[in-house]
């Protein structure tokens, strides 16, 4: 019964008025001194009475619903901060100050943010494990006493769907859905705000709606395209502008009266609810609330809509694949990887990969910070080597040191460079570096990576927003037969290939049954694949490489041998080696991949004689 009583009340508001929600509660709690590192919803527990306060505020200001502060409170969100064991308290304290400062005059609306990760099989979240995140952290705002829960802030229409059927499946109090759209004008013209409000409307939502990212001009176009569902109830929580950072303090410019005057207009172009996100204040909030007093509702069949829908498609226009790219499957390719310099001087690259161009190799490969090593940008070493050179390079790129927005910057980057084949790595972690205390990113890993290069070569970036021209990149992959876990490392490769993956690069094996053993499955995969050689040039080289390097296994009889001679000879041996396992797998594979010791392009050179180059 109270699960009706709420949904009643909130349905019978919406018959009569505006309803107004709050505004920020970050924002607000950075204004009276809690710093942004502090986790906001652990301010539940470690500050109750400014957050109560600030409820209060809102509840003064005329709202008719305040947000618990708990948004980034499931334990997914949480475990960044070391703070995932007091989920539960986080958000049952949330409700309980939220419900206390409500007085009765507000709905308590619980809300639910993304997990803070991209998911599977972009990211490395499982999304089984954000549905039960979803599913834990509405279970206590439930059983807390919440009136409806404001599902806000999702990018992710896939995410934001799980979140959505978790929350569902426990009650029939109302939810209010909201989807983020970036400051995009040309996207907004698109109609995909219409799009997203069809589908979610199609999952069997009620309420539908944006919140944050944009201010008020912008979430006024995405109400008027949402509008143009011509059904649903609609939902706008926009910004105050956009933040920006004076004397050390983050602030937002938009006035109080400015966003009010903004919400009439919203309430105009059919948002029956109406509040603020980041950077708004009890002030703004009150503003908004006289602003819209005494307005009705508009009805669905007559919101006015004044977006006329411009359709953008990505262009068809045939560019340029590499060379590279289409050569595999006819000829055996080979490609070396070259050292890049510690400092500046890329006089030893530049020679190495003229002395491999006249040999007749076919790309140079150059690594993103392995081993998490301080080196040049890969970018700007491969744009000297294609320009200057005039050979091919397969760029390396990591997934360690960029988010996923400068991740999306740096490949369209590259493309406009001509760089356009990309091996998706996950890279090192930053700790086992030059600098330890370096932070790594990992937003996704190689797989979620996979995802962007192949979503870029239909035309869209990761948010599903056109890139106006589709990319021409070769996406190649790492796949290493001697994993520990095998099965595991096959899967990810069948991932990678399902993800959009053209070509396979291997890690270096020394033994041909090895390479014969995983060919079957990689063959069902109908992907070529370069097999990674790395010639061994003393003892101490292959004992490192066996013993402290993961992946590389090298028979013992070879280390045997390399240990009863010079290194001198041991070297020649290595190339013999390499020599022979070359010729060995050439007929099973696609192509060869040399990693010659300390970038020596004539070592590389001196292998692949024996196949007929040089």
């Amino acid at each position: 019964m109270a699960a009706e009583k709420a949904k009643l009340d909130l349905y019978k508001l919406l018959e009569n008025q505006i309803v107004i929600c709050d505004g920020a509660m970050g924002t607000v709690l950075y204004q009276r001194g809690i710093p942004y590192e502090h986790n906001y919803p652990y301010a539940n527990l470690t500050h109750p009475h400014l957050v109560k306060g600030v409820h209060s505020e809102y509840v003064q200001a005329g709202v008719q619903i305040i947000e618990t502060n708990t948004y980034g409170a499931g334990r997914l969100k949480l475990s960044t901060s070391g703070l995932e064991g007091l989920a539960a308290e986080i958000n049952r304290a949330g409700v309980k100050l939220a419900r206390e400062a409500s007085e009765g005059k507000a709905l308590v609306g619980g809300a639910i943010g993304p997990v803070g990760k991209p998911l599977k099989p972009v990211g490395m979240v499982d999304p089984e494990d954000a549905g039960k995140d979803f599913h834990e952290q509405a279970t206590v705002l439930l059983d807390a006493g919440v009136d409806l829960i404001i599902l806000e802030t999702f990018s992710d229409l896939e995410e934001l769907r799980i979140a959505l059927e978790a929350v569902r499946g426990l009650t029939d109090k109302p939810v209010i859905v909201h989807k983020t759209f970036i400051e995009d004008g040309e996207t907004l013209s698109e109609g995909l705000p219409r799009r997203v409000c069809e589908t979610i409307l199609g999952w069997g939502a009620e309420i539908v709606g944006a919140n944050c990212t944009v201010g008020p001009q912008r979430m006024l176009q995405i109400v008027q395209s949402m509008a143009e569902a011509g059904k649903g109830i609609l939902s706008a929580m926009p910004t105050a502008g956009l933040p920006q950072l004076i004397k050390g303090r983050i602030t937002y410019d938009a006035t109080p009266d400015y966003f009010a005057r903004y919400g009439r207009l919203l309430a105009e172009a059919g948002a029956n609810i109406i509040g603020g996100c980041c950077g708004t204040t009890p002030e703004h909030i009150k503003a908004l609330a006289v602003a819209v007093r005494g307005m009705k509702p508009v009805a669905k069949q007559t919101r006015r809509v004044e977006v006329i829908e411009k359709k953008v498609e990505a262009q068809v226009g045939i560019v340029q694949r590499s060379r590279f790219a289409q050569k595999l499957g006819r000829k055996y390719v080979t490609t070396v990887e070259l050292d890049l310099p510690r400092g500046i001087d890329m006089s030893k690259v530049l020679k190495g990969a003229e002395l491999l161009r006249d040999k007749g190799v076919d790309s140079i490969d150059i690594s993103d910070g392995a081993r998490a090593r301080l080196r040049m940008n890969p970018m700007v070493v491969a744009h000297l080597i294609q320009r200057q050179v005039g050979i091919e390079v397969m760029m390396h790129f990591s997934c360690r040191d960029r988010n996923l927005l400068g991740m999306q910057s740096d490949l369209l980057g590259a493309h406009a460079l001509g760089l356009r084949n990309i091996l998706a790595i996950t890279g090192d972690p930053a700790q086992i570096g030059d600098y330890p205390e370096a932070t790594s990113v990992f937003d996704i890993d190689s797989i979620g990576l996979v995802h962007i290069l192949s979503k870029f070569n239909q035309g869209v970036d990761l948010a599903g927003n056109t890139i106006v021209e589709k990319t021409a990149f070769l996406i190649a992959v790492a796949f290493n037969p001697l994993a520990e876990d095998l099965k595991t490392e096959l899967d990810r490769l069948k991932r990678k290939a399902d993800a959009g993956a053209e070509v396979i690069y291997t890690q270096p094996v020394y033994d041909i049954t090895v390479l014969d053993k995983v060919m079957g499955d990689v063959n069902r995969l109908k992907l070529p694949l370069l097999v990674g050689i790395l010639p061994l040039r003393s003892s101490r080289h292959a004992e490192f490489l066996h013993n402290e390097v993961p992946g590389i296994f090298i028979p013992e009889h070879l280390r045997k041998r390399l240990s009863e001679c010079t290194d001198e000879d041991a070297a020649k041996i290595g190339i013999e080696v390499a020599q022979r396992f070359l010729l060995e797998a050439k007929p099973m594979t696609a192509g060869a991949y040399l990693m010659p010791p300390f970038g020596r392009a004539q070592v590389a050179a001196e292998v692949l004689k024996v196949i007929g180059l040089g």
